[in-house]
Order: structure tokens, then sequence, then C-alpha cells
């Protein structure tokens, strides 16, 4: 299974942005985790702090199912929501934090709706939790 995880705008800082909300673990060295724990799982990562960077990434279509992190694009991108829609594959959405536990504005999201799962707060482990989870999408 081709799984492609993608990450909105700032998240290319993970490891030393807001250590206490993200982390002190680098995506890069955390894809390396994942590739290692699923070994049958091909693991294609992209990162943009550009809204339409991302739309076509995902146009692009070469991935068996998604894991996507919009960052602050959660909260106001009809594009990205619109995006989702058309993609008829499972498509899992992630936050590292609670986004329940934070300001108002960070705890609504339009992308939700035009994906099969969230996961909310579970630190980096919400990317793992996440691929286990396209098995029973």
């Amino acid at each position: 299974m081709k799984v492609l995880i993608v990450n909105g705008p700032n998240l290319n800082l993970l490891g030393t942005r807001e250590p206490e909300i993200y982390g002190n673990i680098s995506m890069e060295d955390y894809l390396g985790n994942l590739r290692s724990e699923f070994p049958s799982c091909e693991i294609q990562y992209y990162q943009s702090n550009i809204e339409g960077e991302i739309i076509n990434r995902l146009q692009e279509d070469d991935f068996d199912a998604l894991v996507i992190n919009p960052g602050a694009f959660t909260h106001y991108s009809y594009a990205i929501a619109d995006c989702l829609k058309n993609i008829q594959k499972p498509k899992v959405e992630v936050h590292i934090s609670n986004i329940y536990k934070r300001e108002e504005f960070r705890q609504k999201s339009v992308t939700a709706a035009n994906t099969d799962a969230v996961l909310s707060g579970f630190g980096m482990q919400g990317y793992r939790l996440a691929i286990l989870s396209l098995k029973m999408i």
C-alpha cells in the first residue's frame, strides 16, 4: 500500500517548534520509525506551507491512502476541503495536539468532514495510529 503523509504549514519545524505542544522529534526522524514499523507500506511524505502546492500534490493521485495534517489550513481552507472531497481513497486527518484544548479558532476543522477519521491529541503517534487505521477503513 502506498501511503501519502501530507503536512501543512509550519510542520516543517517539528522538533523545534513549540516542543511543549508538538514534541521534540523531527518529522524526518519519525518517518524513519514509521517506515521501519510498516515495511509493507510505501510511505511517501510531502510538506508545504503553501495551500495550492498541497492541493497540487493531492491531485497527483499516486497513492492508495492519505494521512493529512493540514496544520492551520484545517480551520479555514475550503479549497483543501474540496480537494479532499474528491479523493475516493481512505483518508485520515491527524493533529499532533488536541485541537479541542487549544484556542477557540483551532477547535473547528473544515477539512475533517471530507476524511474518514480524525485523530487529535496523540502527539506524533497520531501518524502511526492513522496508518494502522487505514487497514480498517
